[in-house]
C-alpha cells in the first residue's frame, strides 16, 4: 500500500518494557473472532460511518496511535491494529486494540529519503526479528503483515533487486501472525494485471500455501480511483474481488479507501454513494455467511464442468453452500455437479432458484460474476 499511496506507517519505535504485563486484552482481539472486515488507515473521526457500511475493525493510525485517536476509536467500540509505539504500548489496557502492526510492505524496494532513490526490499530475516520484538512485548495480541502486489504478480517492478524472487515469501509469512497484501487490478498501471481481477484470488492462493495453515490470510480490496483518475472500480468488480479472496481463503477482507486522483481524499468510499451501497451489501452477506464461511469443507466438494468458474464448498448444520464466481473477463456458462444435491437450489441475493437433479445444476456466469448457492437437505 506504501507504494500506492506514497506514505507509510512509521517505523515502530523501541520502548522500554513495563515489568508488569497489561491483563489479557479481550474486546478488540474477540473482535478477530468475527469475520474481520477492515478499512485501511483511516482518521477515527470517521469510524461510525464505516461502522454503518459494516466495517467492524481499523488497520493503521496515521502518525498513531495517539491517546486521542484511541479514545475516539474506543467511544464508538471500533478495534483497531495499529503501531506499537510508545503510546500503543502504554494503552496495552485498551480492550480496543486487537492487534500490533509490522511496517506496511516491507517486501518491497524501501525508500533512502527524498531524491536518492530505493534500497532493496527489508530482509525476511528482520521482518521476523521485528515481530518477535513485537511479541516479546505483548504476547497477548497477533502481529499482523501487509505484504505487497510481489505476493501475487511476480515481476512486480517495486521490488527492486528482488524483483521476480517469490521464494522469498514464505520467510516472510514467519514474521506475522495474520497475512495480508495488496494488488488493485483495476486501478493498476501496468497492462500485465490492469482489468485483470484473477490476480486477486492468485495472490490469496499463494499466500495460503505459502503459510501456516492456522494462520489468516486477508485481502485488500480497491473501492475508488485510487491514484488512477481514468478507472475505478464498479460494484461488481469490488464483489467479484472480495468472493475470489474469499473462495481462495482469506479469513478477512480490508478495503482500501484512499483516493489521490483525480483530487486526494483520505476517505475515498464515504464520498461515493454508489460503491458505499455496494460495500454496504456485500459486507451484510459475509456476516450472514460468516458461520458457513467458517464452516469445514465437505468430503467431496461441487466441481464445474468447464474452466473459468472457482467453487468454494461448505456445509452448514442441513445447510450445502456453494460459493461461484467467474475468473474470466468473458462470459461462462456450464454445470455444478455436487454429491447429493437435489431439489431446490437458491442463489442468495438474487431472487431466484434453480432446480438441482440428483447431482448437478446449470447456470451461466457473466465477466467476474459471483453467484452464491444454498441447498437445503440431506
Amino acid at each position: 500500500m506504501r507504494f500506492l499511496i506514497a506514505l507509510a506507517l512509521l517505523s515502530c519505535t523501541a520502548s522500554t518494557f513495563a515489568a508488569v504485563p497489561p491483563p489479557a486484552p479481550s474486546g478488540g482481539v474477540a473482535a478477530l473472532k468475527a469475520f474481520p472486515i477492515a478499512v485501511w488507515l483511516q482518521d477515527p473521526k470517521n469510524a461510525p460511518a464505516y461502522k454503518a457500511l459494516g466495517i467492524n475493525l481499523y488497520v493503521g493510525l496515521w502518525d498513531g496511535p495517539t491517546e486521542d485517536q484511541l479514545a475516539a476509536l474506543e467511544k464508538v467500540g471500533m478495534p483497531v491494529i495499529c503501531e506499537q509505539n510508545a503510546e500503543g504500548l502504554k494503552a496495552r489496557w485498551n480492550q480496543e486494540i486487537a492487534g500490533w502492526m509490522q511496517e506496511d510492505e516491507p517486501d518491497n524496494a524501501q525508500s533512502l529519503g527524498a531524491g536518492k532513490g530505493y534500497g532493496p526490499p527489508v530482509t525476511p530475516e528482520k521482518v521476523v526479528e521485528r515481530y518477535q520484538e513485537l511479541k516479546k512485548a505483548d504476547a497477548t495480541r497477533p502481529v499482523m503483515l501487509n505484504l505487497g502486489q510481489g505476493v501475487a504478480w511476480d515481476y512486480w517492478y517495486g521490488r527492486g533487486v528482488r524483483n521476480n524472487q517469490p521464494e522469498d515469501y514464505p520467510l516472510y509469512t514467519k514474521g506475522g501472525d495474520i497475512l495480508s497484501f495488496d494488488i488493485y487490478p483495476v486501478t493498476h498501471e501496468n497492462r500485465a494485471v490492469a482489468g485483470k481481477l484473477e490476480f486477486v484470488a492468485l495472490g490469496t492462493q499463494r499466500l495460503r500455501q505459502w503459510t501456516d495453515p492456522a494462520k489468516p490470510v486477508w485481502a485488500c480490496i480497491e473501492c475508488t480511483h485510487i491514484g488512477n483518475a481514468d478507472k475505478k472500480p464498479t460494484p461488481q468488480q469490488v464483489k467479484a474481488e472480495v468472493w475470489m479472496a474469499l473462495i481462495h481463503g482469506a479469513g478477512g477482507i480490508m478495503y482500501f479507501a484512499h483516493q489521490f486522483a483525480p483530487r486526494f481524499v483520505e476517505a475515498g468510499l464515504l464520498e461515493d454513494a454508489e460503491i458505499c451501497q455496494a460495500v454496504t451489501q456485500i459486507n451484510r452477506q459475509i456476516q450472514e455467511l460468516a458461520p458457513a464461511l467458517s464452516s469445514p469443507a465437505p468430503a467431496e466438494g461441487a466441481t464445474f464442468s468447464t474452466k473459468g468458474v472457482a467453487l468454494q464448498t461448505r456445509r452448514q448444520g442441513t445447510a450445502t453452500y456453494v460459493f461461484a464466481v467467474g475468473m474470466t473477463n468473458a462470459p461462462v456458462k456450464g454445470t455444478i455437479s455436487l454429491k447429493g444435491a437435489a431439489g431446490a437450489v437458491e442463489v442468495l441475493g438474487e431472487q431466484r432458484q434453480l432446480t438441482a437433479s440428483a447431482t448437478s445444476w446449470s447456470d451461466s456466469f457473466s465477466p467476474y460474476q459471483v453467484h452464491l448457492y444454498r441447498i437445503v437437505g440431506p
